[in-house]
């Protein structure tokens, strides 16, 4: 059989100002094309479904659009976890009616899915964190371990006050009851988390920048031993990079964000993972790119000659553009700059000055005239870099507003 990896769709999420919406409408398109194309069996969707806890109506709309379609009406199991941008009950929220079209959404730890049967597949067995399906045409039982992201006070509850000691002992036990009773080679065994995991010993992952962090030291951490072994192949959310931190014989993967979430992901491809499952045997994954989205990029200038052409030349996508000059730049420097392109999301000047080398120390009177002091703060700010008169008027209609 064949199975789609997905993770991280962020559906809602903004870069700054920018929605990311209709990018998001294309690469759920790309990524639905794709299950079509390889005539996938089953579609694992590992967790930051949404952005935040409260989606917008466009937002919810389209990932309720795509799971289904996703699901083809029903004929194709989709199954979906909650991640830590996600709030679980509204995850949970739809599931009687997401059944219908065949679609499994698990949003707490430890859930236990109520059984149900469509015309294309059922659910043969169901415990907490488990469910065993049977898919028409596929002649062997899918077995999948499912544990959603729990925040702070979900792992006390779940896993008790002790929880940085006992996180990994519990989840490994958990996991291992659980493939000891119901994974053996006579099916597919699968475990999907979204969970801030890696290997032992080796050097810690970097959650994306702007991420809600898993992490905090290494307490949430939990390590791919844990995982029991007759898992075939472990589907991951939370790191939006594509990575295996297990074995090419046990693949542990991050499938990665659809879209470049923020500047830290600059230059990097998207992916969905998909694999060819066998009982008994190793499963085979490739990783397939995805090509919809603004490419994000961080840029450094010297003038704003060579900074105006190249966002002529670069036109669909976003920047973090550094200009180093040595002055700032003027009113008319900025106009040029920002109409030359319409997805500047940072723009940051930067002062070159050789002459300071040290900072000086002097009383200051406060009795001086505002103005005075605004630039004698400006300066002591910037490197001895004198206020032009242009700032100078912005600061007196600011101050006489």
């Amino acid at each position: 059989m064949k199975i789609l990896h997905t993770a991280d769709w962020h559906l809602g999420k903004r870069l700054d100002r920018f929605s990311r919406l209709e990018e998001q409408i294309l690469v759920m398109e790309e990524i639905i094309g794709i299950a079509d194309e390889e005539n996938i069996d089953l579609v694992i969707v590992a967790g930051d479904l949404f952005d935040n806890f409260n989606p917008g109506v466009e937002a919810t709309e389209l990932l309720y659009k795509t799971l289904k379609r996703l699901s083809q009406n029903g004929k194709r199991p989709v199954i979906a976890i909650s991640g830590n941008h996600d709030s679980p009950n509204l995850i949970d929220a739809p599931d009687p009616l997401a059944r219908e079209c065949g679609i499994i959404l698990i949003g707490h730890p430890k859930a236990e899915v109520i059984p149900f049967e469509t015309e294309h597949f059922k659910i043969l067995n169901s415990r907490e964190g488990f469910i065993e399906l049977a898919i028409q045409n596929i002649n062997f039982p899918v077995r999948v371990l499912h544990t959603p992201y729990a925040n702070e006070i979900r792992l006390k509850e779940y896993f008790g006050e002790n929880k940085e000691e006992e996180i990994n002992k519990v989840l490994s036990q958990m996991w291992k009851n659980l493939a000891d009773e119901f994974c053996d080679e006579q099916g597919i065994n699968l475990l999907t988390a979204h969970l801030y995991m890696n290997k032992r010993g080796a050097e810690i992952l970097e959650e994306p920048e702007g991420e809600k962090p898993i992490k905090i030291g290494n307490a949430d951490l939990i390590y791919s031993d844990a995982i029991p072994e007759q898992i075939q192949y472990t589907a991951l959310g939370h790191l939006h990079s594509f990575q295996n931190i297990g074995t090419s014989e046990k693949p542990v993967v991050y499938s990665s964000s659809p879209l470049c979430y923020s500047f830290s992901e600059a230059g990097q491809t998207k992916y969905v993972s998909i694999m060819e499952a066998f009982p008994g045997k190793n499963i085979s994954f490739e990783k397939k790119a995805l090509k919809n989205g603004r490419t994000l990029v961080r840029k450094s200038f010297t003038s704003v000659e060579d900074t105006v052409r190249w966002l002529n030349e670069n036109p669909n996508t976003f920047i973090e553009l550094t200009l180093e000059s040595e002055t700032f730049l003027t009113a008319d420097e900025r106009k040029m700059i920002y109409q030359s392109h319409s997805g500047i999301v940072h723009l940051i000047p930067k002062i070159k000055n050789s002459e300071m080398t040290g900072k000086e120390h002097y009383e200051i009177n406060l009795n001086q005239d505002i103005g005075i002091l605004f630039k004698d703060y400006f300066k002591s700010k910037n490197g001895g870099q004198e206020a032009n008169e242009e700032l100078m008027d912005l600061f007196n209609e600011i101050l006489n507003a």
